[in-house]
């Protein structure tokens, strides 16, 4: 699904290095198709390190979790 944002500002330099960052936690933390607690903890710290959760980052995590989760690629690991 495309979402359009006529109004949306243009990304910084400092945002898009914030993207590549969050993309290489994520990753590093679905490599061996499960996503602990840790890592989850770890991905939503990167998500508010600058205090702002761009639609860009929860596209990321869309593309990279939450669809591998529903198609069976990716399982949680809660720890218990």
């Amino acid at each position: 699904m495309e979402i359009e944002r006529p109004n949306a500002k243009p990304l910084t330099r400092e945002d898009l290095a914030n993207l590549d960052r969050l993309k290489a936690v994520i990753e590093r933390a679905i490599a061996d198709g499960v996503l602990t607690a840790d890592e989850q903890y770890r991905i939503k710290q990167v998500i508010y390190s600058n205090h702002v959760v761009s639609p860009e980052e929860m596209e990321l995590v869309r593309e990279l979790i939450w669809n591998k989760l529903s198609s069976g690629e990716l399982v949680r690991d809660w720890g218990w």
